[in-house]
């Protein structure tokens, strides 16, 4: 006969019949790492072994609800029991801040890189031409400046002529004629000239030359003479002797206003000496290379009464 078992003889079965506890397994859970940017879930599995084993180590085979309800539970208890620390439910708050998070990171990152580039540029070194390069350069105005400097501080350091005396030995006015044959009176010269040359330049020598030194009458060179090229060390000075020569040197028209007795001048002869005197330094090599010039023009009249007998030209010389 069969008899229908009720619920609470299941439940008596059930607490009546000794039951062995079967050896659990321990729990264990993966947890999947996202791969995507946007989707970030937590994948968390657990097994576990909950039911009978049989003395031969295989599970029993019966679906009883009993048996059933028994793995829900235990499911359930590990689920819950066992999750990890950092496990937990994710929601939607936490999807957006990671999102938020990885992006923010990625642009991080390329700024990052984006510097690091910039830095390589920068510590790449400079190419040895261009030291050489900036080396020249600064090397060349430098040196222009410097040449400015003793440029300027040489133009000042004017040197000093001073004209001493003039000395006639001779001057005498006899009748002629030119190289074409015309008739007119004729003079011949011959005196002697002396001046002085100061260098006040500290630190350059100069290299003095002169035009001819020439003694005029009425706009008629009746004497000449010549100056020698020299040198001139700095902070020194010379004496110069120049002798200023004329033969014959016709006079046309303008003899007319000379008296004279037996080739003598009777009365004083205006007279005028004029000439440039010419001086360089050279500072650095040529690169500075100053001038000076001195125009002298003295007036001069011949005295008969005073012949070899120098006369002073310190009051009676400008200088342009």
């Amino acid at each position: 006969m069969h008899h229908t078992k009720t619920d609470s003889d299941a439940t008596s079965v059930t607490t009546s019949s000794p039951t062995r506890s079967p050896p659990r397994r321990p729990a264990y859970y993966v947890q999947s790492p996202s791969h995507d940017g946007d989707k970030h879930l937590t994948t968390i599995s657990f097994h576990s072994t909950p039911a009978l084993l049989s003395p031969n180590g295989s599970p029993p085979h019966s679906h009883s609800s009993v048996g059933h309800h028994s793995r829900e539970s235990s499911s359930t208890r590990f689920s819950g029991s066992l999750k990890p620390n950092g496990a937990r439910k994710i929601s939607p708050n936490d999807i957006a801040m990671k999102s938020f998070a990885k992006s923010w990171e990625k642009q991080f990152n390329s700024i990052e890189e984006e510097g690091l580039l910039e830095d390589d540029d920068l510590e790449k070194p400079i190419p040895r031409r261009c030291y050489v390069l900036g080396f020249v350069i600064c090397f060349l105005i430098l040196f222009f400046l410097f040449a400015l400097i003793l440029y300027g501080a040489a133009k000042p350091q004017k040197p000093n002529l001073t004209m001493k005396s003039i000395k006639f030995e001779r001057f005498v006015i006899q009748a002629g004629s030119d190289s074409t044959g015309v008739a007119t009176d004729m003079v011949t010269t011959n005196a002697t000239v002396k001046f002085t040359f100061r260098n006040t330049a500290t630190f350059f020598g100069l290299h003095v030359t002169s035009t001819p030194i020439d003694l005029s009458f009425s706009q008629i060179t009746v004497g000449s003479g010549s100056m020698k090229k020299f040198y001139q060390s700095r902070k020194s000075q010379r004496l110069l002797t120049i002798s200023v020569i004329g033969d014959k040197i016709p006079l046309y028209g303008s003899g007319q206003g000379i008296n004279s007795l037996k080739g003598s001048p009777t009365s004083p002869v205006p007279l005028k000496l004029s000439f440039v005197v010419r001086s360089r330094g050279y500072v650095l090599g040529k690169l500075v290379k100053p001038k000076f010039y001195h125009r002298v023009e003295c007036s001069v009249a011949y005295d008969p009464k005073k012949i070899n007998v120098p006369m002073s030209l310190k009051n009676n010389c400008k200088f342009l």
